[in-house]
């Protein structure tokens, strides 16, 4: 059945109720048939089946068979450290599990949230008797009382209506309340004014509704439904990664393999040559990677948080800087959601009102921009006292300013705020009658006892209240109403309405006898017209041209009307053409999916009246396109776009919690502008990964050289497994997530977004770390290691004991000569083009720490005995320093000589 468009006594017929209500027993029986009304929850993965998948992915399994040959190694040859290889190793893959894993949590927090905005008490109507009940108790059939201030708990048909509106912008996002109707309605459900839904909530007036669905059949479960089963694509980051850890896994699988064999056929021992293998794989596999990316994406997201971001999902850190599309919504993200009059219409003048928000501060000017003097402001406050008067709404400062009651007349009242004393006025002035407003009339009348006697006041629709005037007020003074005059007042009606204000006529008379609606809303002296808005927040504009500059689109999907939506628009520089492409849910419902493919190449589109599914359509067709989608919003009808786009920006005021735990991002502030300020972070944040990745990467040619010579040329084994891993996860930890928090870069959104298909490991970046810092880190670690050799008067060919303090020694110089040269690395890796003074020697304080750090752990492992025992290492003296410094000098000088060529030749 079409609910909606039956009449009353077939909804109560096919519902199997009455006026009476059901019976306690009939209530019983239903919630068992049809369950209690509450969100239904997917069933969730347990802890363990989120971790597992973190310990099985490609790089974790190469892990794996490294540890487990390492034991299979120490079983056939114990002794010779291979069990702690095998330990460290795992720790590794611990480490990076547990580092990925937590992020798995936010996407089912969605649904509990959205039980979280149902009411726990209703009043029902049972067996002819009104009790409170609560809302899980609700069936189909219940008979509801609706009352001003009401959530409502299920979707339920009106059958009785006194002047009932509803906010439905938890829903739809249209901020308008909406006047609810008992008649039957042959429109789609969502359309239909004889329907109350779930999650939404009475705004003025008072309703019976016949409950039709609850639980998971209302609109507010489907959307719960929609969020559930809505699955998350992996980040940019995410795809880059996994890219980046199985090329370069392979290629050391393949090495390992490679010098396996060559070793076996010039006749090493197969012990030699298995340790080699494991030893190339472990030296190319950056063990540190995956947790350096999750560390570096942390720090990025506590800097945003200092932003008024919160970032729920680290790798949305990342996704904010290469966005190309960012999709708002209107209401309560590019707009304050708070009605607010911006233009009055009396005296035959135009009034500008300035000041938004529910304080009542501002101030009245004319056309020119000018303050109203003294005189015209006098002249303007008989319609200031209608609007105070003629109003059942209350301005409140409990704990900040607020409005209870409907928002159009909240609107009006602040208005009237900003130039009397309102207050004073109400209790001077009071109400003795009032003649409710009702949707044939379209207008609102109260009688109030004034200084001139009983005063009626009147306001509503202009095309209601005009032609009930038969005078009209100016400048303090009741004229006749000519045709010209009536003229002007329609012209200036449209003239408001044409820019998206929402218009309400004012009038009086002295009250009559009789309190009738013939006698008292006739013979009017008209006052003049109010137009109101829910207006722009002031930083959006700027915010806007901002994100054209950084070569991001912004796209409005609303669940407004479309002139309200363009009129925004083009206030905030969002269309600025004469005739962009506007698209509404009625003409969604005949576009074929390569239509709106083609809509959306228009440069300027804003998409209104929009629902859930629509939507998510914007959102997945804009991803077929190629474009990374951010999608903000704040309200429920949000989340599942808000979870299938790229990123989700959940507004932390006016959000609605269902929108917050779908979301990636949370903007504290409510504010547009801070959206901004993160794709600045995120942008930094791939810059910085791709230098501390250099920064890694170049320290791998110096470990996998020794066991090339090793091989090659049958010299003792320069540098050991469990040295290099006291490299990767000892002494470079520090400095490369301090190469993770370096500031934004001077122009980083003046240039246009990171393509998808840019790469981590570029051609550039494998050039620079391979065969440029690389090598001269070699040189420095083989020069180190020869020159203690050379020193101890070791010859060419002579074997060395693994426990034989020379060979000790001459490895300690190796590792060593690694991390001085990794000190000027990591400061040369602090830009990519521009040199290091340019930012400054010192800004960076977590990398001045970090190198600290490094040569204090490489002087506690040296000259320790708990360092020495473990890494195979013994002490060299200040010579053996001395002697690898200038090798970091040399790699400083060259890469900031290289830097200087690139950029002369433009590259």
């Amino acid at each position: 059945m079409r609910i909606q468009a039956a009449d009353i006594e077939d909804v109560y017929r096919e519902l199997g109720t009455s006026t009476s209500g059901l019976t306690e027993q009939e209530a019983k029986k239903r919630i068992l048939e049809f369950g209690e009304n509450t969100i239904v929850h997917r069933k969730k993965r347990s802890v363990i089946l989120k971790l597992l998948p973190q310990f099985t992915h490609f790089f974790a399994i190469l892990l794996w068979i490294a540890a487990a040959l390492a034991l299979v190694g120490n079983y056939y040859e114990p002794g010779g450290g291979m069990n702690i290889l095998a330990y460290t190793i795992v720790g590794v893959i611990f480490i990076n599990a547990f580092f990925t894993f937590i992020q798995e949590y936010r996407a089912e927090k969605a649904a509990e949230a959205l039980q979280n905005l149902l009411p726990h008490k209703v009043t029902v109507v049972r067996g002819g008797m009104e009790s409170c009940v609560d809302s899980k108790e609700l069936v189909p059939g219940d008979v509801v009382k609706l009352a001003e201030g009401d959530r409502i708990s299920a979707d339920a048909r009106m059958v009785e209506q006194f002047e009932l509106r509803v906010n439905n912008s938890a829903l739809t996002g249209e901020s308008k309340p909406k006047k609810r109707s008992s008649d039957p309605y042959d429109l789609d459900l969502v359309d239909s004014p004889n329907i109350v839904f779930a999650g939404t909530s009475v705004t003025s007036g008072a309703g019976t509704a016949v409950v039709f669905a609850t639980a998971m059949g209302t609109e507010f479960g489907k959307i719960a439904h929609l969020t559930q089963t809505v699955e998350a694509e992996p980040s940019p980051l995410q795809k880059e990664t996994y890219r980046v850890t199985r090329i370069v896994a392979k290629l050391a699988t393949g090495m390992g393999i490679l010098f396996f064999i060559m070793g076996t056929l010039i006749g090493r021992p197969f012990w030699e040559n298995f340790l080699f293998a494991i030893g190339i794989i472990v030296a190319n596999v950056p063990e540190g990677l995956l947790p350096t990316v999750s560390l570096s994406l942390a720090m990025g997201s506590q800097r945003m948080a200092k932003r008024n971001a919160l970032i729920k999902n680290l790798n949305a850190v990342e996704t904010l800087g290469c966005t190309t599309v960012i999709c708002t919504d209107k209401t309560g993200t590019l707009t304050q959601n708070q009605m607010t009059v911006r233009r009055i219409f009396a005296n035959g003048k135009v009034v500008e009102v300035k000041g938004t928000g529910y304080e009542p501060m501002g101030e009245f000017q004319d056309e020119s921009g000018a303050k109203l003097d003294e005189e015209n402001l006098l002249q303007l406050k008989p319609l200031l006292v209608n609007a105070a008067l003629c109003n059942d709404s209350k301005l409140t400062k409990d704990g900040g300013w607020s409005i209870k009651g409907d928002p159009t007349e909240g609107a009006l009242l602040v208005a009237a705020a900003k130039a009397i004393e309102f207050e004073k006025v109400i209790r001077e002035n009071k109400r003795v009658h009032m003649i409710p407003f009702d949707s044939n009339r379209k207008r609102m009348t109260t009688i109030n006892e004034t200084a001139d006697g009983k005063v009626a006041y009147v306001k509503g629709a202009l095309e209601t209240v005009l032609p009930v005037c038969t005078h009209v007020l100016m400048n303090g003074s009741v004229e006749e109403m000519t045709e010209p005059v009536k003229v002007a007042i329609q012209e200036m009606n449209d003239t408001f309405a044409n820019s998206a204000l929402r218009v309400l006529a004012f009038a009086f008379r002295q009250a009559p006898e009789e309190y009738t609606v013939e006698s008292v809303e006739s013979g009017l002296v008209f006052m003049g017209l109010m137009g109101m808005i829910d207006p722009p927040r002031e930083e959006v504009p700027e915010s806007i041209r901002k994100c054209k500059t950084a070569g991001i689109r912004t796209i409005m999907i609303t669940g407004d009307n479309s002139v309200t939506a363009v009129a925004i628009a083009r206030e905030i520089g969002l269309v600025e053409s004469d005739d962009p492409v506007v698209l509404t849910a009625e003409d969604m419902k005949t576009l074929s999916h390569t239509e709106l493919m083609e809509k959306l190449s228009a440069p300027e589109i804003v998409f209104a009246r929009m629902t859930p599914e629509f939507k998510m359509d914007i959102v997945d067709a804009l991803s077929e396109k190629g474009e990374i989608v951010a999608m903000t919003g704040d309200g429920v009808n949000d989340a599942p776009a808000l979870k299938r786009a790229d990123i989700g920006i959940a507004m932390g005021i006016s959000g609605t919690d269902v929108a917050k735990e779908s979301a990636d991002m949370i903007l504290m502030d409510d504010n547009f502008a801070s959206i901004v300020n993160a794709v600045e972070e995120g942008r930094a944040v791939f810059d910085n990964i791709k230098k501390f990745v250099t920064y890694i990467f170049a320290s791998n040619i110096p470990e996998i050289i020794p066991f090339i010579a090793y091989v090659m040329l049958g010299v003792p084994l320069p540098l050991t497994i469990i040295q290099i891993l006291g490299i990767d996860l000892g002494t470079d930890m520090l400095p490369a997530l301090a190469l993770g928090t370096e500031k934004p870069e001077p122009g980083v959104m003046q240039r246009p977004p990171r393509p998808p298909t840019a790469r981590l490991l570029d051609k550039a970046l494998i050039m620079r770390a391979y065969f440029f810092l690389g090598p001269i880190e070699a040189l420095a670690a083989m020069g180190g290691f020869f020159h203690v050799l050379s020193n101890g008067g070791w010859v060419w060919g002579t074997a060395l004991a693994a426990g034989d303090t020379l060979y000790r020694k001459a490895t300690t110089a190796c590792m060593t000569g690694i991390v001085v040269t990794q000190v000027a690395n990591g400061m040369v890796c602090r830009t990519a083009r521009e040199n290091v003074s340019k930012i400054g020697f010192f800004t960076n304080r977590l990398l001045l720490a970090g190198i600290v750090f490094e040569i204090g752990l490489q002087i506690l492992l040296v000259y320790t005995s708990t360092g020495q025992m473990i890494f195979g290492l013994s002490p060299i003296p200040i010579s053996e320093w001395l002697f690898l410094i200038p090798f970091a000098i040399l790699l400083f000088v060259a890469e900031e000589t290289r830097k200087m060529i690139v950029r002369r030749r433009g590259a």
